[in-house]
């Protein structure tokens, strides 16, 4: 399914549904069987800004589209030059408070699975099973040709190598992982091939614009189809790819709880609404339900 490059959303202006308490969604967690779905506000405690708070990306910044990076080799290049400069900042980033909640919370059997739209891998580091990446993740690559897939850390490599005095600096780093940086930076920087065949070498995350693959958004609808409610963390919904599963938990008559920093595009569907940062509405989850916080991880 095709996602929607929709970069910006606007509420409609009318009155939001109420807004609920932390109480609330715990008496529904307790009752287990929740998914929970995650945005980009659930890293921002880790370093990684989002697209559309207040000091969202989008502000400043246009992701890069699938239709730009398939069109020609300067959007490939523009795309190669800034990430190969951000993603080791995505690389770097530890998982949060609100991760290790979301682990924990897993664990003790309140959520039944986990949908994530962030490409950086840091459910996963915090140790929540099973986490379904919708939009893939920063640390794999995939040739567009033979569909060969190999490690992020193996293309950083041959980049390196290929762009010895390459001396970039980085302004900002958004949450695709694409960086900030000087035009003549970017007209420097030297792409490398997919060593089976010479294709063209993409990450393996989806584009804005893109194609989400058939059968992970179908086992993203059977997680909510099987679940008693879902969990919105973190995010705006502004994309179809995310209020899909929203609409459709809704739809089938499914409590729907939104816990994100201002405004979403889901709203009118939410049963709850809590306005809190993540980090502090998941640890005060874990204390209503008295679950043991995950520890941090071992640097």
């Amino acid at each position: 399914m095709r996602t929607r490059p929709t970069l910006t959303w606007a509420g409609t202006g009318e009155p939001l549904p109420r807004t609920g308490t932390l109480d609330e969604v715990a008496g529904v967690l307790a009752g287990g069987r929740v998914v929970a779905l995650s945005g980009a506000g659930i890293s921002t405690e880790s370093g990684i800004p989002d697209y559309r708070g207040e000091s969202g990306s989008l502000r400043r910044h246009t992701p890069m589209t699938y239709g730009e990076f398939v069109a020609g080799e300067d959007g490939r290049r523009r795309y190669w030059a800034r990430s190969h400069l951000g993603w080791r900042t995505i690389a770097r980033a530890a998982p949060n408070a609100g991760h290790r909640a979301v682990a924990a919370l897993r664990a003790a059997g309140h959520l039944s699975g986990v949908i994530t739209q962030n490409v950086d891998g840091l459910h996963r580091a915090a140790g929540t099973p099973g986490v379904v990446e919708l939009h893939g993740n920063l640390d794999r690559v995939v040739c567009l040709g033979c569909r060969r897939s190999s490690a992020r850390e193996e293309l950083d490599a041959r980049l390196r190598a290929a762009n010895p005095g390459f001396g970039g600096t980085a302004t900002r780093i958004n949450p695709d992982g694409d960086a900030e940086l000087a035009e003549d930076a970017v007209r420097s920087f030297r792409l490398v091939p997919c060593t089976a065949c010479s294709g063209v070498l993409k990450p393996d995350v989806v584009f804005f614009g893109e194609n989400v693959p058939r059968a992970r958004v179908e086992r993203c609808y059977r997680l909510v189809d099987e679940a008693a409610a879902l969990l919105v963390l973190g995010s705006s919904l502004t994309v179809m790819s995310g209020l899909r599963f929203v609409r459709h938990a809704a739809k089938t008559g499914k409590p729907v709880l939104i816990v994100n920093r201002g405004e979403t595009r889901g709203d009118s569907h939410a049963d709850v609404r809590v306005d809190q940062p993540l980090g502090l509405a998941l640890t005060g989850l874990l204390t209503r339900l008295a679950v043991p916080a995950a520890a941090p991880p071992v640097p």
